[in-house]
């Protein structure tokens, strides 16, 4: 949970060094054993992950994650998407973009 947290603010203080940008949408829904939120801004920013507790209770309790985020590129304006998965085995990011092992 804490991994949220931390990655919501480091997405709203990324986007205090340009004034210009304003978030457009905005929700998040907080348990004690899950998560969802999403997250839009009007340079063409979107982000949204849920996440659940797994094995709660036990000594292999661990939350998993599935989101996506993308952005617009300034230069090219071109749209990039990355989609993941965060959970026992790590991160594991999937885009048009991205190289595959």
């Amino acid at each position: 949970m804490k991994f949220i947290i931390v990655f919501v603010a480091l997405f709203a203080v990324a986007l205090a060094g340009n004034p210009e940008v304003q978030i457009v949408k905005q929700v998040s829904d907080v348990g004690p054993e899950s998560f969802e939120y999403v997250a839009e801004t009007s340079d063409g920013t979107y982000e949204a992950a849920s996440g659940h507790l797994e094995n709660a209770g036990s000594e292999h309790e661990a939350i998993a994650v599935k989101g996506s985020y993308s952005w617009v590129d300034e230069k090219t304006g071109e749209k990039f998407t990355v989609e993941y998965v965060a959970d026992e085995n790590g991160y594991q990011p999937k885009g048009a973009h991205l190289p595959v092992a």
